[in-house]
């Protein structure tokens, strides 16, 4: 499966933004999803995750409330939306994509996802 993230841009703090992952070459239907995002010198963290059956979704605590993940399985999408963004949120956003997952079951951890898009760039100015 290949992902290409989009949306990305320059906004200015307590902004709003929409991240869409779109997955092409195999259906999304039975894969875990999830967004991370890597800040420069630091390591790449998870931010959210959605299980592929339901509406099981997870979140960083830093995002908790602000951000909302969601998909379309029928569309092959993954969004992100972001809201009262704030200066720390400025990072490469990546959607990853994980096969076989039950289907009620979110996975956090990088080292779990098999499929990764290119990211994009969200910077937040105060």
């Amino acid at each position: 499966v290949q992902l290409q993230a989009s949306g990305g841009g320059l906004v200015q703090a307590g902004d709003s933004l929409k991240l869409s992952c779109a997955a092409s070459g195999r259906t999304l239907g039975s894969y875990g999803m999830g967004w991370f995002r890597q800040a420069p010198g630091k390591e790449r963290e998870f931010v959210a995750a959605h299980s592929w059956s339901g509406s099981i979704a997870q979140y960083a605590d830093s995002v908790k409330g602000r951000f909302t993940i969601s998909r379309d399985n029928a569309k092959n999408t993954v969004d992100l939306q972001m809201n009262s963004l704030k200066r720390e949120d400025t990072a490469v956003y990546y959607c990853a994509a994980k096969l076989r997952v039950p289907p009620y079951e979110v996975k956090v951890k990088t080292t779990e996802y098999e499929y990764w898009g290119q990211g994009t760039l969200v910077t937040v100015s105060s």
